[in-house]
């Protein structure tokens, strides 16, 4: 009877320490499972941060659109401010142009910013769409408002960046999408770069221009996008229409010349053929971004602008126009 009793305490003792070691892993693996968190973790919980600071991480976040990779580069300091990077109108499904193109990780590397670079969204201009794209067989609707202001946001809260404290930065189509984003979620977002972005979308020709060009980037129907060209959703999505909305907002807007300059160096006859299809979109591009000036000055709107003497429609202008932004987007959200 004795050796029964104390072969029954010892599976008691044994059966608590069990209850007790999954009590303490638990939390933990809720914290891990990403969807999870909102269930199984208290409101308060602390944040679960698994990348050292100032480490580099790749991020599957999941949205309505299925899971998204996310580039992400942790704030030196543990800091909870972020900036996120749009890609342009070729955006990959492999990798975010920033994280190859420019030298934005190490120019951020050593301040206290989270670097949030979503891959892909070729020719979604970072919409919400109304279908999918019926030219390619486009299996779902873009929905890429939701999951940059919403869905990511939340995911990236459970790892401690700010919902609140954003700077939104973009080229080209992720130029004005930068806008527009910031525009209609100033809680979410302090600051908006644009660089070479086409901000008068409304201006002769520019609807046109933009169905031709989502045609040869993917063949997107731009119809699935905001309709035809007198739906509203134009306007909503057009920089120089929304253009009072920008006020209060600090704002770094960019745009060269698009004559050839220091990293245009064409050898072959597809360089030349590169440089010069540049220059045209630069040149386009800035005529948006001069307009879009005059806009905002007649709305008592502040804004930096930038206006290169130099320069194509290409990547190492943008990583040195992201070099200059990088003062006042730190600034902005006390990043230092």
């Amino acid at each position: 009877m004795r050796f029964a009793r104390t072969r029954l305490s010892q599976r008691l003792k044994q059966r608590a320490m069990a209850v007790g070691a999954a009590a303490l892993v638990l939390p933990v693996a809720a914290g891990v499972a990403g969807g999870a968190v909102a269930v199984a973790a208290p409101a308060h919980a602390a944040p679960v941060h698994t990348a050292p600071s100032g480490g580099y991480e790749e991020l599957w976040v999941p949205s309505s659109m299925g899971n998204i990779k996310v580039q992400v580069q942790w704030a030196a300091r543990g800091g909870s401010a972020a900036l996120y990077l749009l890609d342009g109108l070729r955006a990959r499904n492999d990798r975010n142009a920033w994280s190859f193109e420019t030298n934005a990780l190490d120019q951020y590397r050593n301040d206290n910013v989270t670097l949030v670079m979503p891959v892909g969204g070729e020719s979604s201009f970072y919409s919400d769409w109304y279908a999918p794209s019926n030219f390619n067989g486009q299996p779902i609707t873009y929905k890429w408002e939701t999951f940059l202001t919403q869905e990511l946001p939340n995911f990236l809260a459970n790892y401690g960046v700010s919902r609140t404290n954003n700077a939104v930065l973009g080229l080209s189509m992720g130029g004005s999408a930068a806008l527009t984003l910031a525009a209609y979620h100033r809680d979410q977002f302090k600051f908006a770069g644009s660089l070479s972005g086409y901000l008068n979308i409304s201006a002769p020709g520019m609807r046109e221009a933009i169905r031709v060009a989502m045609l040869d980037a993917g063949r997107f129907n731009v119809d699935a996008m905001w309709g035809p060209p007198w739906n509203p959703a134009w306007l909503r999505n057009d920089p120089f229409v929304f253009a009072p909305r920008l006020q209060g907002l600090s704002m770094y807007i960019s745009a060269a010349s698009g004559l050839p300059g220091e990293f245009d160096h064409p050898r072959a006859p597809i360089d030349y053929y590169n440089t010069a299809n540049g220059m045209g979109l630069e040149a386009l591009a800035l005529a948006n971004t001069r307009a879009f000036q005059v806009r905002l000055a007649t709305l008592g709107v502040p804004a930096h602008f930038s206006f290169p003497a130099n320069g194509t429609h290409s990547w190492p202008y943008w990583s040195s126009e992201l070099w200059k932004a990088r003062g006042q987007i730190l600034d902005t959200l006390g990043a230092w």
